[in-house]
């Protein structure tokens, strides 16, 4: 059985290993060190400050996580976050992809945050077929816009809306995690 809980430091190492072999192996991230699990550690702890950072168990144990981070620094685009997802090889199409998107969405539709941001390294079928399944909507495409694995890849923007565009927008509140 899956549970969906808010990241915490001490699962730094766990979910530094979920993410390590996207990082050597694939084009998923293009990241080409994967960071040790006191750089994690940072990067939980920095980014849920923010953003909702949630991470799923198994029998107590990680096997996948996400998170909402900063989609541009101006004050502009508070409203707008990217999201990112990592599940553990082994436990894809096991629905913890979407158990994690769709926790993650909510959390952000109750802060105010209204638009949704994903960047695919293209060609992924894959991701490309669960945003769509979740409802996010393809906006462009960058050619060539990364270098990984001795080759040129694009990059795939999606989108989509969690809450309506109001005028003025309201403050943004902080995730609120329930039991």
């Amino acid at each position: 059985m899956y549970t969906i809980r808010p990241a915490a430091i001490g699962d730094a190492p766990a979910l530094s290993a979920i993410y390590a072999p996207y990082v050597e192996n694939t084009t998923v991230t293009f990241e080409y060190i994967p960071p040790t699990a006191e750089e994690f550690a940072e990067r939980i702890a920095r980014i849920s400050a923010k953003y909702p950072y949630l991470v799923c168990l198994e029998d107590g144990r990680p096997v996948g996580y996400a998170y909402a981070n900063t989609f541009r620094e101006r004050a502009a685009y508070d409203w707008d976050v990217e999201l990112s997802i990592y599940v553990e090889h082994g436990h894809h199409h096991a629905g913890i992809g979407r158990m994690l998107y769709l926790a993650l969405e909510e959390l952000l539709r109750e802060m105010g945050i209204v638009n949704l941001y994903v960047c695919i390294t293209s060609p992924n079928p894959d991701s490309i077929a669960f945003h769509e399944a979740l409802g996010y909507a393809h906006l462009a495409v960058f050619p060539r816009a990364g270098y990984k694995h001795g080759k040129w890849h694009d990059i795939t923007w999606m989108h989509k809306e969690v809450n309506s565009h109001r005028n003025p927008p309201p403050q943004i509140a902080p995730p609120k995690y329930t039991d």
